[in-house]
């Protein structure tokens, strides 16, 4: 039998702060934490780069120096969810960890290889090599938090932190684990990787400030604002978090997938793969698109991207629904977006109110788009994610108080 899957702690670290509310707060008031940014070689960018973290008060200074910062964030990020989880009382060996990664520990990958250049072989670091490695940021999740149930790092492009917190849901849900703490991490703002995106066309321009740059379904996009940060949720068993009186954010009721298969960084225009996930998700919590009243949409600003994901939703039935991208506020996190973007989405649910987008002054696409934070009673709403490969990946999300 299926087990019913509570959201219970949150914890994000992202260019706002490392305070879930404090972010809710510039979301619903449409703020935007893109500055512009230089990095060696390259011309300005905007970006959304994470102040400064204690992150040797969270792992200590041995452990922090063995961490690549996408593992830091993912660390602090963690630790922030559980401890507002507070104590679940769930045998470690039962306690998983399920954090998804893109690029990897590229920032160590870079430093390594001036130190290799610069100062020869014995200057490299022999972390080098773990800390690369896309598992890395859930390898210190589970270290630093001592768990050691089942892990995962799923590594689908910017559908990962989707895909992490839905697979995290199944093993809760079949029973597989007792607990999971779920989501994403990206410190991928490193100069070879920001002109990699330069040269896909797919960074946006400063032409309207950094603050102005992300515009997701606005008619003047020409890229996304590429941010750092990470997300992690506490999921439990609902009966579980009931009995020992934890705060219940959220019920998880659905998870869907699909794959283009097509283009290598190209969606497929005609919104068909993203379309079965959402259907997919839609089918798991057994609703019709009728039921949700709020989407936040994967949108990061690209004129395609957001086009393809505007016919996906209306192929999906939601092309009605209330509809919003938070990108145009904290940036696109990647592989962690799809885990700060299902916390954002949580504050429909605390807050009571649809989040609205940015810069979104002349819409072109034909969906309900939320311009302004609109009071709103939400039964269920959907996350989406969506990565190059084709990756798609959507959850459906129900109030906590929905019965």
């Amino acid at each position: 039998m299926h087990r019913r899957v509570a959201v219970t702690g949150l914890g994000v670290v992202s260019a706002f702060g490392d305070d879930v509310g404090a972010l809710w707060d510039a979301l619903l008031a449409a703020e935007s934490a893109a500055t512009e940014v230089r990095l060696e070689g390259l011309p300005p960018v905007p970006a959304c780069v994470v102040g400064a973290i204690d992150a040797e008060a969270v792992v200590g200074r041995r452990e922090a120096r063995r961490m690549d910062r996408a593992g830091l964030l993912a660390a602090v990020a963690a630790a922030n969810a559980l401890a507002d989880a507070g104590d679940t009382g769930v045998d470690p060996w039962r306690f998983g960890a399920a954090i998804a990664n893109a690029h990897g520990g590229i920032a160590t990958l870079a430093d390594n290889h001036r130190a290799l250049l610069e100062r020869g072989v014995d200057r490299v670091s022999p972390f080098t090599v773990p800390l690369l490695l896309t598992n890395s940021p859930v390898a210190g999740v589970a270290r630093v938090h001592g768990l050691h149930g089942p892990t995962a790092a799923p590594a689908t492009a910017c559908a990962a932190g989707s895909d992490a917190i839905g697979w995290a849901y199944e093993r809760v849900r079949d029973g597989r684990a007792d607990a999971m703490v779920a989501g994403g991490a990206e410190a991928a703002i490193v100069a070879p990787i920001i002109a990699g995106y330069i040269r896909l066309g797919a960074i946006a321009s400063l032409e309207r400030g950094a603050a102005g740059a992300s515009r997701p379904f606005d008619a003047a996009r020409d890229g996304f604002v590429m941010a750092e940060g990470a997300g992690a949720l506490v999921l439990e068993p609902l009966d579980a978090a009931r009995a020992r009186g934890a705060r219940v954010y959220a019920e998880i009721v659905g998870y869907g997938q699909a794959c283009d298969a097509g283009h290598l960084t190209s969606p497929d225009e005609t919104g068909e793969g993203p379309a079965r996930a959402m259907q997919a998700a839609l089918a798991d919590a057994g609703i019709g698109p009728e039921a949700i009243g709020y989407v936040n949409a994967h949108a990061t600003s690209t004129p395609v991207g957001d086009r393809a994901e505007a016919l996906a939703l209306q192929r999906a039935g939601l092309g009605a629904t209330p509809v919003s991208s938070t990108k145009g506020q904290h940036g696109h996190t990647l592989a962690a977006a799809g885990a700060i973007e299902a916390i954002a989405t949580l504050a429909v649910f605390a807050r009571g109110r649809l989040l609205p987008g940015a810069n979104l002054d002349a819409p072109d696409v034909d969906l309900a788009l939320v311009r302004e934070a609109t009071p709103a009673a939400v039964e269920y709403a959907m996350s989406t994610g969506f990565g190059f490969g084709g990756h798609d990946a959507a959850l459906v999300l129900r109030a906590p108080d929905a019965g």
